[in-house]
Formats: C-alpha cells, structure tokens, sequence
C-alpha cells in the first residue's frame, strides 16, 4: 500500500530499506565524518578530567535540542537553574532542559550496564525527559503538522500493538550486526528516521531521538562520552531536516537523507571540537591569575570546577569538597579580582559569572 498522509503508516517497512546507501559520495562522507568523530573521541580521552567538561557541552546540546521543540530559555536561565541540584527549578523552559541533560545521564548509565539500545531503554528517556510515567502513545488521532500551515504531513503507526513491534524490529536492528554490513553512521541515519516515523511517544520523540543518537555513536564506540553537539546542526538546518525526513517516507530518498546526517556529524563534531579547545585554551590561561589570587589555597580541582559552570556559587566549592561556605565565599571574592569572574546577587544567592566562558558556549 502506498503511503497516505492522512492515515495511520502502519506499514512503515522495517530496516533495511531497499536502497543503495554505498554510494561514492555517502562513502566520502562517512569516512570524513569518521575520521572527525575518531579526533573527537581521542581528545577526549586525553583530557585529566573528561566528565567536568562533559557538563558545559551537554547543557549546550541539552538547551539546543529542546529549543528544536520551542522550548526556549535564555543562558542565563539554564545555567542558574543547572546549580540548583536540590532546589526545585521554577523556570519551567530551563526545568525542561534540565531534566534533557539527566536523561542523557541516565541512559548513558543504563547502556554501560546492559550495552544494549531497547524499547525500554527509550521509554525511559522519555520518561525523564517529560517527568511522566506515560508509556507507549495508545490514544487514536495523533497527526503531524506543518507549524506554519497546520496542514497535516504525515500520520505515525496507530495502536500500542502495531508501535510495540515496530520498535521490537528496530531494536533488532540496533542490536544486531549481522542485518547488515553499513557503517555505523550510516545505521545512525536510519535508526534516527525510523523512530522518528514510528513516532511511539505522545510528545518527547524528537528530543529522544536525539539523544538516541549520540547513545548509539557511544553504544558503537565511536565516542566514549555524549559530547557530540548535534542539535546546533538541526536547527540551523531545520527546515532541511523536516523535509529530507518527509522524503524517505514519500519517496523513499535515503540517499538525500543519510548524506545530510553525515554532513552533519563530520560538522559536528569538528565544532564540538573546536569549542572544548576554546573551554581548555580559556582554563590554561586563567591558570596563573587564579595561582596569584590564591596563593598556597590553589588547587586545579577549583580551577576545572570554574570551567565546568558559566555561573557558579560557593555551594558548588562545597559540594565538590573545595572549601567550607565561609572559605569558599573568600576564594570566589579572590578571583573576581583578577577579572575572571563577576559576581552578581539574585535573591538571597550570590552567582559568579565567568563571562568568557559563557562567550564561547554562546559562539
């Protein structure tokens, strides 16, 4: 049956498409994209302490993808709400942004355990991402529309039996090897169509899918943290994405489709690259002016922590076990002398700003 926007894809086929994806082109692709993916890992696994600088990019790739689903919040915003780890976040934009980044934590947890990519391990990604206990989307009538014209462009798989084994045969896919000879890149690109097409979720499948990605790239060991800053591509290709994606499903254009992945990943990762030297050239030059303000109280451990938060306070320097309240306020006041950072009251809390930083985050 031929597809028809205004019904169910029931029959959306499974993975593999019947499609030649080992073109000249998409082979120059994947090995340039491969080769940058690769320079990315390797620098990261240089790095003394990967995981500090892990939380600026995330919180970048957390703010861009949610923006994607027009859930915008400023900077500012983001990164006072990304030191309240045990208040409750008000802003409900950056409470959303928020709970992205946890559920990237999250299942990046749970495929170090099981290194397996599975239904549930999606559904709880979305879980988190939306703070439901919602499952598989059961209601009839779900639509997908042109924003602008709220004209209806396509219409997902109905019922939770028919997305239940659409999503049994792409876990299959995901899991097994043997299906195929593809790169794993070019599996990506597939993976990601097909679960956007199978749409399983009432909301929260774009959001998910993105984080699919970067969990399948470490599942495959392409990339051995989720650095990879992927929804910066998306939106500033956006209606290029939207529209490739409706290609495959109308007239089954891989090839347009999975070079634009490609592109995007070797870009990608060329720019998620570019902005950690920035964070480190940034660190690397504070080092002597934060030694001078300190004295014998320097320690790197403060210095990674002030690269790690665009904003930070002295319950971070307590938490991180830099300094009691009292000794960690002197240590940040120390600092703001040299100029790196400004501090700025809001309420009853004292935020310090490290500009530079936020600058090259911003880039």
């Amino acid at each position: 049956m031929s597809f028809n926007k205004d019904i169910p894809y029931d029959t959306l086929p499974d993975l593999p498409p019947k499609a030649n994806l080992e073109t000249a082109d998409i082979f120059k692709l994947t090995i340039q994209a491969n080769k940058l993916l690769a320079e990315l890992k390797g620098y990261c696994q240089t790095l003394p302490n990967p995981n500090l600088l892990l939380n600026t990019i995330i919180l970048q790739e957390s703010k861009e993808s949610s923006a994607i689903e027009n859930i915008v919040t400023t900077q500012d915003e983001l990164y006072k709400a990304s030191l309240n780890v045990t208040d409750r976040i008000k802003n409900p934009a950056a409470k959303e942004v928020i709970q992205y980044r946890e559920a990237m934590y999250w299942g990046l947890e749970q495929i170090k355990k099981t290194e397996l990519i599975t239904t549930n391990l999606l559904v709880g990604i979305m879980q988190k991402l939306r703070d439901t206990d919602d499952n598989i989307r059961k209601n009839p009538g779900t639509k997908l529309a042109n924003p602008s014209t709220q004209a209806v462009v396509y219409t997902p798989p109905e019922g939770d039996t028919i997305i239940r084994q659409k999503l049994a045969e792409l876990e299959k896919f995901i899991n097994d090897d043997t299906y195929s000879d593809l790169d794993p890149l070019i599996k990506m690109a597939l993976i990601h169509y097909q679960f956007e097409a199978i749409h399983p979720f009432s909301d929260g499948n774009g959001r998910t899918g993105r984080i699919l990605n970067v969990l399948y790239l470490i599942n495959k060991n392409l990339l051995s943290l989720p650095v990879l800053y992927l929804s910066r591509y998306i939106i500033q290709n956006k209606p290029d994405y939207y529209k490739l994606l409706r290609e495959v499903t109308e007239q089954n254009n891989w090839d347009a489709w999975v070079k634009f992945v490609l592109q995007g990943v070797g870009e990608t990762a060329a720019m998620t690259l570019s902005k950690i030297n920035a964070i480190l050239n940034l660190k690397n030059e504070s080092i002597p002016l934060i030694k001078d303000a300190l004295k014998a109280s320097y320690s790197k451990e403060l210095v990674d922590l002030l690269y790690s938060y665009p904003y930070i306070k002295t319950a971070i320097l307590e938490a991180n076990n830099i300094a009691k309240r009292q000794t960690a306020a002197d240590y940040l006041k120390k600092i703001e002398k040299t100029g790196l950072l400004h501090s700025v009251k809001l309420g009853k809390e004292v935020y310090y700003i490290n500009h530079n930083l936020m600058k090259v985050l911003s880039e």
